[in-house]
């Protein structure tokens, strides 16, 4: 088995952490380090690293001024509890990038926000 560990620079790894948590339905839990933190499906699968810009000496971490957060990024998730999900989206910001409605392309529901480091989000039902 392979995975991806996708990894994007935040401001604040426990702010993020709490948001991403909250978006995706996840029981609460702490980051790992105030400079990292993982994202776990209810299986341990990791489905988001957060990483404190300048934390480390990673190249495209060392702080956002060097490039737009999110330029040439897109995270899209695809959950089970859609309607739930959208609750929980609206709960999070004071309004959403794209609205509910069906992909032409995927016949799925989706919509889509920014977290609290200005990353476009997708939400799409699985």
């Amino acid at each position: 088995m392979q995975r991806l560990w996708t990894i994007i620079g935040v401001d604040n790894v426990a702010r993020s952490f709490r948001w991403y948590q909250t978006l995706l339905g996840l029981p609460a839990s702490q980051p790992a380090h105030e400079y990292f933190g993982q994202i776990l499906g209810a299986d341990g699968t990791v489905l988001l690293c957060l990483h404190a810009w300048g934390a480390h000496d990673h190249p495209s971490l060392h702080s956002p001024a060097m490039a737009a957060p999110g330029n040439g990024l897109l995270l899209f998730f695809r959950v089970d509890d859609f309607d739930d999900a959208l609750r929980r989206a609206r709960a999070l910001v004071t309004a959403l990038d794209d609205e509910p409605a069906v992909n032409p392309h995927t016949g799925t529901a989706e919509f889509a926000l920014r977290d609290p480091d200005g990353y476009r989000v997708m939400v799409s039902a699985h």
